[in-house]
């Protein structure tokens, strides 16, 4: 397996953000008040989804799928993000402790697969 640098995380977690805001796309649709508006996000939230397929299948070429869908349950905190930034959603403290235990985990899986890359 090939060496993973941070340049490689964060054009993974790039491609998660994209898959995180196709969920904003799909409650602006749920919330649409006329024909168009439930129309355009729902067309939006497709074409979202249709770009993180494609980024996703090149990710899942460079990692491990084990790191790969580690690295994915980090939608959680961008998900807790976009609720409080732009639905102004409240985060609770369990989800918060929840959401960083998950960053911890991404966290130990990504250094783990390094230290064994390394010591090949």
């Amino acid at each position: 397996m090939k060496k993973i640098g941070i340049k490689q995380i964060l054009l993974l977690q790039a491609i998660i953000v994209i898959y995180t805001i196709s969920g904003i796309m799909a409650k602006f649709a749920s919330a649409g008040e006329t024909l168009e508006k439930i129309i355009l996000f729902f067309g939006l939230d497709l074409l979202l989804l249709g770009v993180y397929a494609i980024l996703w299948q090149q990710m899942i070429k460079i990692f491990d799928l084990s790191v790969a869908y580690a690295n994915r349950a980090m939608a959680l905190l961008w998900s807790a993000v976009w609720a409080r930034i732009i639905f102004g959603e409240h985060v609770s403290l369990k989800q918060m402790l929840g959401i960083v235990l998950v960053i911890i985990g991404t966290v130990i899986i990504n250094t783990e697969k390094q230290e064994v890359i390394n010591n090949e």
